[in-house]
């Protein structure tokens, strides 16, 4: 089969990584790709919001399946366009990806299909949580515990231009949870948990995430499939029955409350960095798997999660969030590789044959272990390889696992 990945960031890097281990890829393509992605992929300068262009690659290269990465391509009608034209898509329709474009329309769709969310608010008092109703690449949301933290959140949210609600703020553990679905089946992967905030203990801004690790430890395979059918099952039949069947992958993010599971959110792909440890995990075809999913078999696919743990480190910018950095020189990734660590690309670029920063999420390190807490040393040995100026990370990521 020849595939193209849609996206330049970690994730897309680990969905190339995992799918050129496929024995059924015969050709690999990325838009726009990274120089990580370009040792596994041809890769074309199209990038993944130029829907004009994408959409005839597909067809000049003879593409079999389309797997878009990031949520705007899918908001937008990506998939949508592609299918018109034939090409098999892993990944949802614009109708379908609403759950993610529109707080107020994944709302509703929760209310109409019973699933436990937080409470929308409508005075906003603190503690609350602020949130814009569109997309905002993982920026979007502002808890807020005080009301000097609450008049910043609405200054922010109120400058990105778009509608924004209040809602309770609930308290838990929250995890992020996977599911593969073809339009009416639904086939949950294991849990990851990621890390928002920028800086230890979870203080500081919202990121796009600074870290991840699976599996879940309190959530066993019962319990995960459960929480499945709970959370993710109700949305899909909702969705098909709104004639906006969801194919793709619907990423859950619910906190586990004293009162059970609430859902925070919806997103219609991967989590980044939580594929990043997920995909390393996974033993079978992934490529079957999607194609299955994308052609509405998903009974057929055929995959199990191993055994072992995987702890991923985001490796960002000196200043990151607020902005990102370029042209500075990376060393050291061939000794992380070498240790025993995957190590994907985030935001690199090469420039005069050297590899240099781009971003601010610059690289994801991510190793396995049989537990989270080998996993773990593994990943901080490999990333204390990597070096470039104000490269910053966080030193507690899974740190529970020495508690």
């Amino acid at each position: 089969m020849k595939v193209l990945v849609v996206g330049s960031g970690g994730r897309e890097h680990a969905l190339a990584w995992a799918l050129s281990r496929s024995p059924r890829l015969s050709e690999l393509h990325a838009a726009p790709g990274n120089p990580g992605i370009a040792a596994l992929a041809n890769c074309h300068p199209v990038h993944a919001d130029d829907q004009a262009s994408l959409v005839p690659l597909a067809g000049e290269l003879g593409i079999d399946l389309v797997v878009v990465g990031p949520e705007a391509p899918l908001v937008a009608g990506l998939a949508d366009e592609l299918r018109h034209r034939g090409v098999a898509v892993f990944g949802p329709g614009a109708g379908a990806a609403r759950i993610e474009g529109s707080k107020a329309f994944s709302k509703e769709v929760m209310d109409a299909a019973g699933v436990p969310t937080a409470r929308s608010l409508a005075i906003a008092r603190p503690p609350c949580v602020v949130k814009a109703d569109g997309l905002a690449a993982g920026k979007g949301v502002w808890v807020c515990h005080t009301q000097a933290e609450l008049d910043a959140g609405l200054r922010a949210a109120e400058s990105l231009g778009q509608p924004f609600h209040v809602e309770e703020l609930l308290e838990g553990e929250e995890v992020s949870l996977f599911a593969l679905c073809d339009g009416t089946n639904v086939v949950p992967l294991p849990a990851a948990q990621d890390y928002k905030r920028i800086g230890e203990g979870d203080e500081g801004p919202n990121t796009g995430g600074m870290g991840s690790y699976s599996p879940v430890p309190r959530l066993s395979e019962a319990e995960l499939a459960e929480l499945a059918d709970a959370v993710c099952r109700p949305i899909i039949e909702e969705l098909a029955r709104r004639g906006s069947p969801f194919v793709g992958v619907l990423f859950a993010g619910v906190m586990l409350t004293d009162d059970g599971p609430r859902v925070l959110e919806y997103n219609c792909r991967f989590g980044d960095p939580e594929t990043q440890s997920l995909l390393p995990r996974l033993e079978g075809d992934l490529l079957e798997t999607l194609a299955s999913a994308a052609a509405g078999r998903l009974s057929e696919a055929s995959f199990t999660a191993s055994e072992s743990s995987a702890v991923t480190l985001v490796l960002a910018a000196r200043d990151y969030p607020a902005r990102g950095d370029s042209g500075s020189p990376i060393t050291g990734i061939e000794e992380a590789e070498a240790s025993g660590a995957l190590v994907f690309h985030a935001g690199t670029a090469l420039h005069d044959g050297r590899l240099v920063t781009n971003g601010g999420r610059i690289l994801n390190v991510t190793a396995l272990g049989d537990s989270i807490a080998s996993a773990r040393d593994a990943a901080y040995a490999a990333a204390a390889h990597i070096q470039f100026p104000g490269m910053r990370y966080r030193t507690d990521i899974a740190a529970f696992s020495r508690a």
